[in-house]
């Protein structure tokens, strides 16, 4: 599988943002898919997970904010972030895993492809 993903940029705090990942391997619906982010000085963080059935799971700083959904007819993964913050600018990274294990954030290591990233810069 390849991922890459796109719609980062610079937005104001209280903004909005989509990423979207496309994923150019076979099989996109039958596995659980993931974003994550990495800020400057800081270890990866598991923001949210989406199984194949639709299921979903997020981590706490992120939950209410932000929403994982994914378009299984164009092999594509989204996540909407509303009322962004500072502390939200990293780089985002979306994620699938290599074989159907728990599907959640808090396992990163059971996702073994992952895209190149994309930057989300937000300013107060």
């Amino acid at each position: 599988a390849q991922l890459m993903e796109s719609g980062g940029g610079s937005v104001q705090a209280g903004g909005s943002l989509r990423l979207s990942c496309e994923d150019s391997g076979y099989a996109f619906s039958s596995y659980c898919l993931g974003w994550f982010r990495q800020a400057p000085g800081k270890e990866r963080e598991g923001l949210a997970a989406i199984d194949h059935d639709g299921t979903t799971k997020y981590a706490e700083s992120v939950e209410g904010r932000f929403t994982i959904s994914r378009e299984n007819v164009k092999h594509t993964l989204y996540l909407q972030m509303n009322s962004l913050k500072s502390e939200d600018t990293a780089t985002y990274y979306c994620a699938r895993q290599r074989k159907p294990a728990t599907c959640s954030p808090d396992f990163q290591w059971s996702f073994g492809y992952w895209g190149q990233g994309t930057q989300v810069t937000v300013s107060s």
